[in-house]
């Protein structure tokens, strides 16, 4: 069957609602490569959205949840617990960047971690309130949907959203937001909205995702840490797309010398297998009561498997050290491309962005889409993001092999050179 008569398929079937980018359909997929129905490869530089750091089918993820399903499937935790569970726990709770002592849970998607990282800080602190940023990105159910900061598409028609949820400027110095003025805006919220002795939390993204890869600059990451402490509010940092080894580190709170309270995890921890996580300080994790925090299928014995695979391959393949070496390859690809549109090339380790803008030095969404759609005609897939949709973001798999990727960056460095 073609693409195009599974596409008609796909428009009877399925809502409109649910957006699609690619006009073909994947029938196979190996490391940095998708192949359609009619055979043609492609070169992901999207990996699902940065759910497949370590590759579309890693042989190490496949044969762990191979052992899995030989066991058993699913019993949830919370009526039969299992081993696995508990020592993925133990394992991120020694690697995550908070000091003493820590404890993890599991869930099953992004949205879901952060919905259940609010939980907790409220929990633990007694507070209602909970501030988020502009651009931020935190899920599409009620809760994480009022976080994001981002009207359209993720807003639109879908209120009234949560209540004691306020948005704060995140510092961006390509489009004139400072830190003091970002931190000023969080005290025009306490002068206005609520007091800081009613805010639970701030939750805030290390590099934002779908934001468009702007990184939280230290200074504002101590402020943020500071201003936390002084009133007593929890500091929450959402990596669910910065984790694991994307930024080089395994988290991007290492580039940070201050730590957040609670940490978000989702994307590339399991391999393609739908695995969240919240980890956090042990005191803070406890405020819940027995039975306030699960989920039927939270913590999947096949994503704990697959997940105790992906900590195996990021640590013996070196994935943070080759994060930063493919990262630092591609930013100079971008630079030297020669491309008058390019208003900036920003990131840390693999987690970068290319940011466009017209003649008159305004974001341009038509710039950008020309390029992805000229990219993926050619094979290669790329994802847009950013308030603006203005922005690429970079997301291929941390095991791509070399000639491949290096053939990548030839394509797009003489697609760029025509914008």
């Amino acid at each position: 069957m073609s693409n195009s008569d599974v596409h008609s398929r796909r428009l009877k079937a399925t809502p409109r609602g649910v957006g699609v980018m690619c006009d073909f359909y994947a029938v196979k997929a190996e490391n940095a490569t998708v192949w359609d129905q009619k055979g043609r490869e492609y070169t992901d530089f999207a990996a699902g959205i940065a759910v497949l750091n370590t590759g579309h089918r890693h042989p190490k993820v496949m044969a762990a949840v191979q052992q899995q399903l030989d066991c058993f499937t699913h019993t949830a935790f919370q009526i039969i617990p299992y081993e696995s569970y508990i020592h993925l726990a133990e394992r991120l709770n020694q690697c995550v960047p908070i000091s003493g002592a820590v404890k993890t849970t599991f869930f099953s998607s992004g949205a879901e971690a952060v919905e259940n990282a609010v939980k907790i800080a409220r929990a633990a602190t007694g507070r209602p309130g909970i501030i988020a940023f502009t651009g931020a990105f935190h899920g599409r159910t009620h809760m994480t949907m009022s976080l994001t900061g981002k009207v359209v598409p993720y807003k639109t028609g879908f209120g009234p959203f949560a209540g004691s949820v306020f948005h704060a400027q995140y510092p961006n110095a390509l489009h004139n937001v400072s830190v003091h003025q970002s931190l000023e805006s969080l005290e025009a919220i306490f002068r206005s909205d609520i007091s800081p002795q009613q805010v639970a939390a701030i939750i805030f993204e290390p590099v934002q995702g779908e934001g468009g890869f702007y990184i939280a600059p230290p200074a504002f990451v101590s402020a943020l840490r500071a201003l936390c402490d002084r009133h007593g509010i929890l500091l929450i940092a959402d990596e669910i797309q910065s984790g694991f080894a994307r930024t080089g580190k395994l988290f991007a709170s290492e580039y940070y010398d201050v730590q957040p309270d609670l940490i978000t995890m989702a994307k590339s921890l399991a391999g393609g297998f739908p695995l969240s996580a919240v980890s956090g300080r042990a005191e803070v994790m406890d405020a819940p009561e027995p039975g306030g925090l699960g989920g039927t299928y939270a913590g999947s014995p096949p994503a704990i498997a697959a997940a105790h695979a992906v900590l195996d391959i990021i640590d013996e393949e070196q994935l943070c050290a080759r994060a930063s070496q493919l990262g630092e390859q591609l930013s100079a690809t971008l630079r030297s491309a020669g491309c008058a549109s390019l208003a900036e090339v920003r990131g840390y380790g693999s987690m970068v962005a290319a940011e466009f803008q017209d003649d008159s030095g305004r974001p341009s969404a038509e710039i950008t889409k020309a390029i992805q759609l000229q990219a993926l005609a050619q094979g290669l897939i790329l994802l847009t993001c950013g308030v603006h949709s203005n922005v690429i973001r970079f997301l291929y798999p941390l095991t791509i092999p070399q000639p491949q990727f290096d053939k990548a960056l030839q394509l797009l460095k003489e697609i760029l050179r025509e914008h």
